[in-house]
C-alpha cells in the first residue's frame, strides 16, 4: 500500500520496524503518537514531511536524540541554540541538512516564499516555547 508522508508520517522503531502513522491533524497529533510508540524511548524516530509558507511562529527542542532536518524545496535559514549555550544559524536549500542535536531549541526563517523539509526526529519529550 503506498502512503503520502506529507500526510502519514512513518514511525521507525525498536527491530528497524516501520509503521505508518494516521493522518496528521496538528499539534495534538504528536501527544497521540508518543503514546502510541513512547515505549520505543530514544530509538524510536518519527519521519515527517512538512510544508511551510511563513517562519516558524515557535521554536522547539528535542531531548532524547538527534534530528535531521533536510530541505527538499525552497530555501530556509535553521537557527540553533545548542544545549551548550552556543548559537548557530545554518541555511539549508533543496538537497541540503542539519542536525539538530539533543536539547537544541531551533526554529526556521523561510528565505523563499514556500518551503519543504523531510524531518527524522527523536521525537520522545520534545518541548516547544513562543518565538
Amino acid at each position: 500500500m503506498a502512503h503520502r508522508l506529507d500526510t502519514n508520517p512513518i514511525h521507525i522503531g525498536l527491530g528497524a520496524k516501520a509503521v505508518p502513522q494516521p493522518a496528521f491533524t496538528g499539534m495534538a497529533w504528536y501527544g497521540d503518537y508518543i503514546a502510541r510508540h513512547g515505549a520505543d524511548g530514544a530509538e524510536g524516530r518519527l519521519v515527517s514531511q512538512h510544508s511551510f509558507t511563513e517562519s516558524w511562529d515557535s521554536w522547539e527542542m528535542h531531548p532524547a536524540g538527534d534530528e535531521v532536518v533536510l530541505m527538499l524545496s525552497g530555501e530556509g535559514v535553521l537557527h540553533q541554540e545548542l544545549a551548550d549555550g552556543t548559537k548557530a544559524e545554518v541555511r539549508l536549500v533543496a538537497g541540503e541538512y542539519a542536525v539538530n542535536p539533543p536539547g537544541t531549541w531551533h526554529t526556521m526563517d523561510l528565505i523563499s516564499d514556500e518551503a519543504t523539509a523531510l524531518f527524522i526526529t527523536s521525537g520522545l519529550g520534545t518541548e516547544h516555547r513562543p518565538r
